[in-house]
């Protein structure tokens, strides 16, 4: 027998606009029709194996209970030696590091320990969608400004216009969701500058740190004058292709740092102990790995661009990350609609950029936004090949 679903009215106000997400809904619709996934973000192979070994070697040596709530040692070490190595950034890894269970639950603590109902919360829309969920938890106010395909090239007046003197975080994300973006230096600098000015904390997500494949990833933190009010958040979920294990970080001034930990350890308390040295394992690879993570995924990106560039539609050629977004509108307008058919019509699952927006939305963007199609390439060659030959059913 099927248990009754609870009446949404049974959820606080703040979170009825959030049921189950479109990633899921997408992903369930592929699995039904047996149609190539381009729509969730997670690769379809197995990490490095000394990645991989390390966790088997974890758990056979008995790693298995609770990890310290702070992070074992091995792994805040291993983080604070990657910011160095990379970005030349000094972090204490006692004080100034804080493991968590991936990247979504560094969000959602950092904005419940830091945002007080009614602070506002900068972010840059199209955004990951967990952003704006945390947000409302918190019972803070989302303030949005609107990156514009094809470019999603930041308007400085409109940045301006986002921040009060209510705001307390500036939520970033580079290289970005759903994009591709990397954002340049100017752009930052820009964002350092109004963070400064109105006194506020930025939050960076920079999970895709090592999927860069035009351009420069440059962390906020490393601007003069940001160390001390960023907070940064990585995951070995995508860098290594270990996106179940939930293994994230947030790193910053201690005593942000603090704040953060005191939620976290209300949330998941600890996570993912056995995986955590084996990430710690992965941080530690050879510079050769990096790069050649880029080169694959950036081919991987040519493969898909130039599929669909062969369906005559635009295309927004990402600097980064796992995500190419495309145009749809010659095939149906509403994006949403498409996906919601594309499974079963065609084979292939995506995801329409609309899920990432304001609902209601800054009416021009929202226009702007509705054939616009996300579809990943984090795949395997030919999984990648077969989604392009269905795409091109598109057509008929």
């Amino acid at each position: 027998m099927t248990a009754s679903p609870v009446p949404l009215a049974a959820l606080v106000a703040r979170m009825r606009g959030f049921g189950e997400t479109v990633f899921a809904e997408m992903t369930q619709r592929a699995a039904a029709a047996a149609a190539v996934n381009l729509g969730q973000g997670f690769p379809d192979a197995d990490g490095p194996h000394e990645v991989l070994d390390a966790a088997k070697g974890a758990i056979d040596s008995g790693q298995n209970q609770y990890p310290p709530g702070i992070g074992v040692p091995v792994l805040r070490q291993a983080i604070s030696a990657h910011q160095r190595r990379f970005y030349d950034l000094h972090v204490d890894p006692d004080t100034e590091v804080l493991v968590t269970a991936g990247a979504t639950e560094a969000i959602a603590a950092t904005i419940l320990a830091l945002c007080e109902p009614g602070d506002e919360v900068v972010t840059f829309e199209p955004y990951y969608d967990s952003y704006a969920a945390s947000i409302a938890l918190a019972g803070a106010v989302r303030r949005t400004t609107s990156l514009a395909f094809p470019d999603f090239a930041v308007d400085e007046d409109a940045l301006r216009a986002a921040f009060s003197d209510r705001t307390r975080l500036v939520l970033l994300n580079t290289p970005h969701n759903p994009t591709g973006k990397v954002f340049s230096r100017s752009e930052l600098e820009l964002i350092a500058s109004l963070a400064r000015e109105h006194d506020a904390v930025v939050v960076t997500d920079e999970v895709y740190e090592h999927l860069v494949y035009d351009g420069e990833h440059i962390p906020v933190a490393t601007l003069p004058g940001m160390a001390e009010r960023t907070l940064t958040i990585g995951s070995g979920g995508k860098t290594f292709a270990t996106t179940g294990w939930k293994v994230g970080w947030v790193h910053g001034p201690a005593q942000l740092v603090q704040a953060v930990r005191t939620v976290k350890q209300f949330l998941t308390f600890v996570a993912s102990g056995p995986f955590q040295p084996a990430i710690a394992v992965g941080l530690g690879l050879p510079d050769r790995f990096f790069a050649e993570l880029s080169d694959t995924m950036r081919r991987r990106r040519d493969l898909l661009v130039d599929g669909l560039r062969r369906l005559d539609v635009p295309v927004s050629v990402p600097a980064g990350g796992y995500f190419v977004i495309a145009d749809l509108a010659r095939f149906d307008p509403d994006a949403l609609r498409l996906c919601r058919a594309m499974p079963t019509q065609v084979g292939v699952a995506g995801v329409p950029v609309s899920a990432f927006m304001d609902r209601p939305a800054d009416p021009a963007a929202e226009v702007a936004a509705a054939s616009l199609v996300r579809l990943a390439f984090c795949k395997q060659d030919d999984v990648l090949a077969e989604g392009v030959r269905r795409l091109a059913h598109l057509a008929d």
